[in-house]
């Protein structure tokens, strides 16, 4: 006999929770970098949508002395100049409108999602989310298609995928939540959420092929690409591992597995009672599990003739006696640390959406780029980002300090906001440096806090065991942060009127502040004896 390649030694290693955990791991990785791949395109096509009129318009003039002004003026026309309403002076301005519309409809949707979310499907509720957003991504190209220059229809089109957009975070942070425990979450949820910058980069790079011939091709691959996730969500997403259950449980003395029925309450006290029935319709055995204290029972059917077993039809009767209620909005703000790190990540993520809406334009404008390459060369802020997203979570697993790593991170991306924007003008060589050490600086804060740190605290101690509160923790932490993720686009969109170094001031201001309200929290951690986790820490008021 042959023996077993050592491929498939190592695949059978793996019992089927972990193979199960690795699914989940990997779908939901998947399913919200599709999120991000779909909200990239509008900085790719923001430098196409206004293009350079100014060399133009000054030909225009010279012309307008001489015999070749119908002629030359002639080129200043909306293909050279962009697209209607956009090709006009104040471009910056409705640029940065529509980026509001977005994010300020996000982020009003997201204190709602994680409400609905708890209590709907989260299977379900993330594939009417998906589908809805791909849905608006492709309408958004469309624009282009029908040939579309009405400022109203674009907003009205970001506002709409903004709000289904929520259905993302919450429902894929509690997936992988449910089936990842804390020991070492900041590092599995720290490569986790690296996701967040494939999407941009896979984002960058389709909006980039089409951008300079078919922009609206730059919005309608990525729709259907969210779209297609939607329908694999639906097909194979397992929100929790108790969700098994429902299909089979292993019964040891059969050797066979055995239909069964589970209460979605794994940390409540819940009790589920299987009655089984012979072929005279008699009961025959009686069965009950306690959640709380999982036992595993063997079953012992005696039929007409002992070598003959066969698994009885069970009658399934599910009684509830204090299933874990869905935790209230204030009941989730008065959590320790959930105020803080929610306003923390205000400030963090207006610096990083700014570099997500503006980096391209900017890039184009410093270094003289075209759109494409501008685009391809914004993703090296994301490859950055993964580094320091997997970075920060491996070391708050070691340390066990969740806001001293963020901290000190937002310390060192402030005066390097600074050298960004003075080295840019030295070429490209330093300006990938400096992209890519400003893209760890910059995610990695905002990685662990509405990563691991969202995940902790929705599981805190104080929550008693109630895991369904892991949804409206995320959605709350993520909603207060998208408020500075709506406000920081918009800002660059007016401060950069006056010059690219007033956008850079707001965004070093931005880190500052959120350093600073991490400091009570980052005292509690370094007065603390141990070295564990801020869920376990008590963080009392003063």
């Amino acid at each position: 006999m042959a023996p077993v390649p050592p491929g498939v030694r190592l695949l059978v290693s793996f019992d089927r929770d972990q193979w199960y955990r690795a699914l989940t791991f990997i779908l939901t990785f998947l399913l919200y970098t599709s999120f991000h791949l779909s909200r990239k395109p509008i900085s790719i096509v923001k430098s196409e949508l206004h293009k350079n009129c100014s060399a133009v318009s000054e030909a225009a003039i010279i012309a307008s002395s001489s015999s070749q002004q119908p002629s030359l003026l002639s080129l200043h026309t909306d293909v050279d100049c962009g697209w209607k309403p956009f090709d006009k002076s104040n471009y910056k301005q409705l640029l940065g409108a529509m980026d509001y519309s977005f994010l300020c409809a996000y982020a009003i949707g997201m204190y709602l999602s994680g409400i609905i979310g708890e209590r709907l499907p989260i299977r379900l509720y993330l594939t009417v989310g998906m589908l809805a957003s791909g849905v608006f991504t492709c309408l958004f190209g469309l624009g282009y298609i029908y040939n579309i220059h009405n400022l109203s229809f674009y907003i009205f089109v970001q506002v709409a995928n903004g709000l289904v957009q929520t259905a993302g975070w919450p429902s894929v942070v509690t997936c992988i939540g449910n089936w990842f425990g804390k020991g070492r979450r900041g590092l599995i949820m720290g490569l986790w959420n690296s996701h967040t910058s494939v999407g941009n980069i896979l984002g960058s790079l389709i909006a980039g092929y089409w951008v300079s011939s078919n922009w609206g091709m730059s919005f309608i691959v990525p729709g259907l690409i969210i779209i297609i996730m939607g329908v694999v969500c639906f097909l194979f997403l397992i929100e929790h591992p108790n969700d098994l259950k429902n299909i089979y449980t292993q019964n040891s003395s059969l050797g066979k597995t055995v239909p069964s029925k589970s209460w979605n309450g794994v940390n409540g006290h819940t009790e589920v009672y299987l009655q089984y029935k012979d072929n005279k319709n008699q009961v025959c055995y009686y069965y009950k599990d306690s959640i709380q204290n999982r036992k595993s029972y063997d079953t012992e059917l005696l039929l007409p003739r002992e070598s003959e077993r066969i698994p009885m039809q069970p009658v399934v009767v599910v009684k509830s006696e204090s299933e874990p209620s869905a935790i209230s909005f204030m009941g989730a703000l008065r959590i320790p640390g959930v105020v803080e790190f929610s306003l923390c990540l205000l400030f963090a993520k207006l610096v990083s959406y700014t570099f997500l809406f503006w980096l391209p334009l900017y890039i184009t404008k410093a270094a003289h780029l075209d759109a494409k390459k501008a685009g391809d060369l914004s993703t090296l802020f994301d490859v950055g980002g993964i580094v320091g997203g997997v970075l920060a979570g491996v070391i708050s697993d070691k340390l066990g300090k969740r806001a001293t790593t963020c901290a000190v991170m937002l310390l060192v991306a402030a005066p390097t906001l600074y050298g960004f924007s003075m080295i840019s003008e030295f070429g490209l060589g330093p300006m990938i440096g400096m992209l890519l050490v400003c893209g760890g600086l910059v995610n990695g804060p905002y990685a662990l806090i509405t990563t691991a740190v969202s995940a902790d605290l929705g599981t805190h101690k104080s929550l008693k065991g109630n895991a369904r509160a892991l949804s409206t923790v995320t959605a709350i932490i993520d909603g207060t942060g998208s408020v500075g993720a709506a406000l920081g686009p918009l800002l660059a969109g007016l401060l950069s009127a006056g010059g690219w170094d007033q956008v850079f001031y707001m965004l070093m201001t931005a880190d500052f502040l959120a350093l600073l309200l991490l400091l009570r929290l980052v005292t509690k951690e370094l007065a603390s004896s141990k070295s564990h986790p801020i869920s376990t820490v008590e963080l009392k008021e003063h």
